[in-house]
């Protein structure tokens, strides 16, 4: 358990906060490029660890992520014009460009160049794998993007979008490492073949036949062993289940400092899934989700199946919001949790997202009580904490200044139990961190 201000220190976001200056070192999701579709669209709102902002992508193209109010009389500029390379408060007129520049001040005489005084806070922006990622740390500590796999494969190696859930990013963090949660969250308590594969379709890849072994082993299993291997972009965290034999059946994770995590399901040559977590406020966030695969584009039967909730993705409205959430209680089904589920929630997505809402808008971390399976949640808080602790006394978060390790993979495999952890790794990814950049960052053959 967390001491209460420990666990205030883990969760709080905003600016001035300790976590919160620590995640503003690293570049950070704040919305889909789809989102801003065309130069001149409509501008979004958007908050980002407690700070209003509003996004836009002016004539040429270009993503502009500034301050939401006006420095004239604080109208909002979500109601403004996009026109011309910037956006004009329909108030007084006052026009700001991606910069935050003022370009144009119509209450001011012509030869005063008040305009060139004004200017509003903005953040540099960049798009990445299909994601639209602001900067809001100090600009002399800016790091380079992070070279995840999926942003350096061509577009038609992923399928990208996003979800709101009602929790702290760390609760969802946690559940996203958390390796052991599978056999109850997830699996049916129906052993028969058709059960098993029919959950197991909702989190690999839908096209793939997958030996129904991997999923008893995790049903008969609930206790994996869990280990861990600290990296130069975070952490890898493994799960391994006793499979009968002289083997283990590892599930590998994968954490990337300061909020991403990889899924830990894929066999070789099935698609990996990530998920990206942004705090909104410190009660509520945006998971980014994401599948890819190194060798192929992914098909149209695959996205429209991500569409419809496979993998990590949930079934999602125009905004993004799940279907099924937490004010229409995940449309809990009690009839199918009796017969078949243990959660009778439809969705890998929706299922994991109830049980970490139902832990409190932020957990309380004072009253839990973690066990042998919760091994990779301590090394998180460890890791993170440490590391916005020494932030506070100036010393940058060295995993800023190895964005080109982020280049890893998570997945399962299964090998003999006399192999530590490096061995497997080097047997399943070759290398001991699940690093498969090079020269480049091209990604690697399996």
């Amino acid at each position: 358990m967390l001491r209460a201000e420990d666990n205030k220190f883990l969760t709080e976001s905003g600016a001035g906060t300790g976590m919160g200056e620590l995640l503003r070192r690293f570049w950070i999701p704040v919305l889909l490029s789809e989102e801003l579709p065309e130069p001149d669209s409509d501008p979004k709102k958007i908050v980002v660890m407690g700070e209003e902002l509003l996004a836009f992508r002016d004539s040429r193209g270009v993503v502009g992520v500034i301050d939401q109010y006006c420095p004239h009389r604080g109208a909002n500029l979500w109601f403004g014009r996009n026109e011309e390379c910037g956006i004009r408060c329909v108030y007084h007129g006052w026009k700001f460009d991606t910069d935050g520049r003022c370009v144009d001040m119509p209450t001011s005489y012509p030869d005063l160049n008040a305009k060139d005084l004004i200017r509003i806070n903005s953040y540099p922006v960049r798009e990445w794998g299909d994601v639209i990622w602001a900067y809001m740390g100090p600009p002399e500590a800016m790091p380079e993007l992070p070279a995840l796999e999926m942003a350096l494969l061509p577009a038609s190696h992923r399928f990208v979008t996003k979800k709101w859930q009602d929790c702290n990013w760390v609760q969802a963090v946690e559940g996203s490492i958390d390796t052991a949660h599978f056999t109850f969250a997830h699996l049916s308590f129906e052993k028969e073949e058709n059960e098993i594969l029919d959950i197991k379709k909702h989190f690999v890849n839908p096209l793939t036949r997958v030996a129904t072994d991997h999923m008893r082993w995790i049903a008969e299993d609930p206790r994996p062993v869990i280990k861990i291997n600290p990296h130069e972009a975070g952490l890898t965290i493994a799960g391994g289940r006793l499979t009968g034999s002289d083997n283990i059946y590892w599930r590998i994770a994968q954490f990337l400092m300061p909020f991403h995590s990889y899924a830990p399901s894929s066999m070789p040559g099935e698609n990996i899934f990530g998920q990206t977590f942004v705090p909104v406020t410190d009660t509520n966030c945006w998971i980014y989700t994401y599948a890819w695969n190194p060798h192929r584009p992914l098909s149209e039967a695959e996205r429209e199946g991500y569409r419809n909730g496979n993998g990590v993705m949930a079934v999602v409205d125009e905004n993004y919001v799940p279907l099924r959430n937490k004010a229409n209680d995940y449309l809990i089904d009690r009839k199918l949790q009796r017969t078949r589920s243990y959660t009778g929630i439809k969705g890998v997505s929706e299922q994991d997202a109830a049980v970490q809402d139902s832990q409190g808008p932020i957990a309380d971390r004072t009253r839990e009580h973690l066990g042998p399976t919760d091994l990779g949640i301590m090394h998180f808080r460890k890791l993170v904490m440490d590391a916005a602790r020494a932030l506070q006394q100036g010393e940058a978060p060295p995993h800023a200044g190895h964005q080109d390790r982020y280049t890893v993979r998570s997945g399962a495999c299964v090998t003999s139990r006399t192999k530590d952890l490096t061995a497997v790794m080097i047997e399943r990814f070759g290398d001991p961190a699940g690093f498969v950049g090079g020269p480049g960052q091209n990604a690697a053959a399996e």
